[in-house]
């Protein structure tokens, strides 16, 4: 999308903005998710993510009701990345995250809510033994593409588009 001072940081701005067809699989007869938009801000210097806003607005009904929106705003700041056996990780960050809940129903306007999260990585180990896929939720295609036993996580990051 262009450039963009954040902080005290010069950096590229990416866009991905969720297509309609994939607005319409992630919708159901009572919540249609109306858009979802994230913008990644990407040092020029070092090409890390060191600022990530998403936001989404999904419009929920149940049957014999008034339509209720609601819209998300998250914004993260990362910060602090350490070499952890020669992967780059952020130690540390903040999220902000503003929802807001509107409709014809709400006479009072809207209702807004707002969370803030601070967060610090202590200790970080890759493959802990012992530790089983029941403790994430990894995407579909992981499921299908590897098993538990040849699972190495940062080996995706190293794939030509012809291997996959």
């Amino acid at each position: 999308m262009g450039e963009k001072r954040i902080g005290d940081v010069d950096c590229f701005v990416l866009k991905l903005s969720a297509e309609d067809a994939d607005l319409a699989d992630r919708s159901d007869s009572t919540a249609e998710m109306i858009k979802h938009v994230v913008f990644g801000y990407f040092s020029q210097k070092n090409g890390l993510l060191v600022h990530l806003e998403d936001s989404y607005l999904t419009r929920v009904q149940a049957p014999g009701s008034f339509p209720m929106y609601w819209e998300t705003y998250m914004t993260t700041k990362i910060e602090d990345y350490r070499i952890i056996e020669g992967v780059m990780i952020a130690h540390s960050g903040q999220s902000d995250v503003i929802i807001t809940r509107f409709g014809d129903n709400l006479r009072a306007g809207p209702v807004i809510t707002r969370m803030e999260e601070k967060w610090t990585i202590d200790d970080l180990a890759f493959n802990v033994p012992g530790l089983s896929m029941d403790c994430f939720i990894a995407p579909e295609e992981l499921h299908k593409k590897y098993t538990e036993e040849n699972l190495d996580w940062r080996s995706m990051l190293n794939e030509s588009p012809s291997s996959s």
